[in-house]
């Protein structure tokens, strides 16, 4: 199950790499961000505002670690988008670092068996499903929404143009649904997810559209379509 936890992944190599990359060579504010780190802890350090550019153009064999580099991109796009909630931030780049992986954005848990390809699919799933799997099902469709609407949203227009697919919106539903839906089960309390996944729920579009950023800028940064015109106009 995936946990609001990538701040927790965080080693001691990342947290010294964050400190090279703020002092820009200066043993002074070296010296300063790591009295910082030791009085504050890491947290202003992870949201300097120029941290997440020097880890774009990081040119060293000292490279930021996939739970650096995605919590700082998270939570840096969720800022930019009004939403300043780092257990929010922990919990996606948790996501973006499951759902990456092989096949796993397409299963309720790594060990499944089934596939859903739809989020259709993960409907009837949860019609069919009780208990502890039952809450799994509706956090699935809640991540599963997020990750197709906020990473892939120009494959989402493309279907919606020519094969009358359904637009961003019915992503957004559904997953403030599955979201608003888990963050009421008991299991959410068990696993301290309530708020993160009320707070998912509750500001959906906004959370897409900060991840649609990102996809723009990381994932397909050379492409160029009417729907990701409209984004960066605010229109969409």
């Amino acid at each position: 199950m995936i946990r609001a936890n990538t701040r927790g992944r965080l080693t001691a190599a990342d947290l010294q790499l964050v400190i090279l990359l703020l002092s820009r060579g200066s043993a002074h504010r070296r010296a300063s961000f790591e009295r910082r780190l030791a009085t504050e802890g890491p947290d202003p350090l992870l949201d300097a505002p120029d941290l997440l550019e020097h880890l774009l153009t990081v040119r060293s064999m000292l490279v930021p670690s996939e739970a650096l580099f995605f919590y700082v991109v998270v939570r840096h796009a969720l800022r930019g988008a009004g939403i300043d909630d780092r257990e929010l931030a922990d919990y996606l780049a948790a996501l973006l670092l499951d759902f990456g992986q092989r096949d796993r954005a397409w299963r309720i848990g790594w060990h499944d068996d089934q596939q859903h390809r739809y989020l259709v699919d993960i409907l009837a799933d949860l019609e069919s499903s009780g208990g502890d799997r039952r809450f799994q099902v509706m956090m699935h469709l809640g991540n599963h929404a997020l990750w197709l609407a906020g990473l892939f949203p120009d494959y989402i227009a493309a279907r919606h143009l020519r094969k009358a697919g359904p637009d961003v919106t019915y992503y957004d539903a559904l997953g403030r649904r599955g979201f608003g839906m888990a963050s009421d089960h008991a299991l959410a309390g068990e696993y301290g997810l309530v708020t993160v996944l009320r707070t998912a729920a509750e500001r959906f579009p906004s959370v897409r559209g900060a991840l649609n950023g990102v996809s723009d800028r990381l994932l397909f940064p050379t492409s160029t379509t009417p729907d990701r015109i409209l984004r960066q106009l605010g229109a969409m």
